[in-house]
């Protein structure tokens, strides 16, 4: 599912972390491979039936790595099964692939809360002003990593809403 801004909203933000189109046709060629080996090793009842288990397996993975979605709604970001509060977050900084990989990698924080996907090459990087909350940042993989930070900013009282 694409991101979908919505002007009408603003501090809205909806989007599912899915994997790409191209994950799916080389998932699906991959098994298709193993049906070949299996279908000439095999007889044909347990080559399709070891195919058939390869790609509900394959299909249940790339499913579950792709089911977390990122919300702004009413107030509250949500990233895969974490969600805060507006009130206690700062800036967001919408971030390119570089400066991307430079803050998961070398300049990463070992406390900073990370939903990253390696097919989305850009995210948002969210400051934590809770003092009782020792993470002092989120990064988030998104599709439109500027949306996102717009509305992150609005329901963080950073920006106003347009």
């Amino acid at each position: 599912m694409r991101a979908t801004p919505d002007p009408a909203v603003p501090g809205s933000h909806h989007e599912r972390l899915s994997v790409p189109l191209r994950w799916w046709v080389q998932g699906t060629m991959l098994v298709a491979t193993f049906w070949l080996a299996f279908v000439v090793a095999t007889p044909a009842l347990v080559a399709w039936s070891a195919s058939a288990f390869l790609l509900l397996v394959m299909v249940g993975l790339f499913l579950g790595y792709g089911s977390p979605r990122v919300d702004v709604e009413d107030g509250w970001l949500r990233a895969g099964r974490a969600r805060i509060a507006g009130e206690f977050l700062g800036g967001a900084e919408p971030l390119d692939v570089a400066e991307t990989r430079r803050v998961a990698g070398p300049g990463a924080d070992v406390r900073a809360f990370l939903l990253l996907r390696p097919y989305l090459k850009r995210s948002v990087r969210v400051t934590v002003r809770d003092e009782r909350d020792p993470t002092p940042y989120w990064l988030v993989s998104s599709r439109d990593p500027e949306h996102l930070a717009a509305a992150i900013r609005v329901i963080s009282g950073s920006e106003a809403p347009r």
